[in-house]
């Protein structure tokens, strides 16, 4: 799968999902009933890289949880939207409190309900566990997995080559 390096270079926002995309998409029960997902730091690092070079990020995820909201809060991602079963009002939401265009975004997903914003954005991303009708409709496929650097591969390769970087618009 070929990257079109010249919609990296338009690239303003990354939108993420959570689960299955920043974890592992397996959640870890205890005799309390209380759940816990395990967040990849190196994930984190290309998320505050992003943010520290200009770049806007968001996530839209259909769980609503403490502990997401504690990751999201450490990691400083300025648009967060929670127990969203469709995706689409949040996306257009951000569309209207940024001024971007779809055109100047970026989204990474793994399910089927991730199909409509993987579709509408310049650089439409997934895992390589994702489901066969995402991985048919994006754009790429990390090498790593969920949980486990694919959210770092996909900042990397936007920092590398997006809109922010020396071979981007300067």
């Amino acid at each position: 799968m070929a990257i079109d390096f010249v919609k990296l270079r338009n690239i303003k926002m990354l939108v993420l999902d959570v689960d299955g995309v920043m974890t592992d998409c397996k959640i870890w029960m205890d005799s309390n009933g209380d759940w816990k997902r395990f967040f990849c730091i190196r994930d984190g690092v290309g998320i505050k890289r992003l943010i520290e070079h200009g770049y806007k990020l968001a996530v839209i995820t259909q769980s609503k949880t403490e502990e997401i909201r504690a990751r999201i809060k450490v990691l400083g991602i300025q648009y967060f939207y929670e127990g969203a079963t469709d995706k689409i009002p949040p996306f257009l939401d951000l569309q209207k409190q940024t001024g971007l265009k779809p055109e100047e975004m970026a989204y990474v997903g793994d399910d089927i309900y991730d199909i409509p914003l993987l579709q509408a954005v310049a650089f439409g991303a997934t895992v390589p566990e994702a489901v066969d009708e995402v991985i048919e409709v994006s754009k790429y496929v990390t090498k790593r997995t969920g949980g486990n650097g694919a959210v770092r591969e996909v900042c990397d390769l936007i920092f590398k080559h997006g809109a922010f970087s020396s071979s981007g618009r300067s």
